[in-house]
């Protein structure tokens, strides 16, 4: 077991560190833009008018991403409901609205292939996981991202060494469901209680908090907008989160 100390606040008998992805390991936000940008325009060809009222629903504001919006922290599925209910409201029925909404994010895609190649690794956090895992700490990936779309990133990045547990959100649970953070516990075979959670969003904090995990650690080098999180305590540099006390290693 480790302990971990984050600026004043210190985390005691930890097994497991559980990161999010976009906008924590992953520099997210240009690639998101895009894509919400790509998203609204495609569908806009079809729906005339719905294109400016799409990007604010997927939280696109100017030439910047709110780092709380939907495009930030839910999923795609939560994205896709969103910009059917748009153009259900000009009066096409709502299978009609859905698969409208999902054939313009398959299209959207095909602009940008591989999200991983868009979404670089921020280089910074490597010494943290190798610290992380020298000390004999099991470590997780858990993204509001799909799973496939999870291990693409850290088969890119070679983060494969690091990291136990690579898992989305497209597994019957998403974010912040406490379910899904329980069954990444499960998957490390470790207790929540004995786990951290570090992420970049409310939802990763309220899901970590409803899951009963030692703490959940904010992060705020993801972003270029300011932005409020009510986690235990903030890191604003990977360098930020360190090992206090390395006990026994559990494996």
């Amino acid at each position: 077991m480790v302990t971990i100390r984050c600026k004043d606040a210190t985390f005691t008998n930890i097994q497991a560190v559980i990161f999010d992805k976009d906008g924590t390991l992953a520099n997210s936000e240009l690639f998101l833009r895009n894509l919400a940008h790509r998203r609204s325009r495609l569908i806009d060809a079809q729906i005339p008018g719905v294109q400016e009222p799409l990007l604010m629903a997927f939280g696109v504001e100017g030439d910047r991403i709110n780092p709380a919006g939907m495009m930030a922290v839910g999923s795609r599925r939560d994205s896709e409901i969103a910009a059917a209910a748009y153009i259900a409201e000009t009066g096409r029925d709502w299978i009609e609205a859905l698969n409208m909404a999902h054939s313009a994010f398959i299209e959207a895609d095909r602009s940008m292939p591989r999200k991983a190649d868009h979404t670089p690794f921020f280089e910074a956090g490597r010494e943290l996981l190798q610290t992380l895992t020298a000390a004999g700490l099991k470590l997780g990936i858990l993204s509001a991202d799909t799973t496939p779309g999870v291990k693409d990133f850290s088969d890119r990045y070679q983060l494969e060494p690091y990291f136990q547990l690579q898992m989305g959100s497209d597994e019957g649970y998403s974010k912040p469901d406490p379910a899904l953070l329980q069954e990444a516990c499960r998957r490390l075979a470790v207790k929540p209680e004995a786990t951290l959670v570090v992420g970049d969003s409310q939802a990763d904090i309220q899901m970590a908090r409803a899951a009963n995990v030692a703490g959940c650690i904010g992060v705020t080098w993801g972003w270029t907008s300011p932005f409020a999180l009510e986690a235990d305590v903030l890191a604003g540099l990977f360098s930020d989160i360190q090992i206090a006390i390395a006990q026994t290693p559990v494996r």
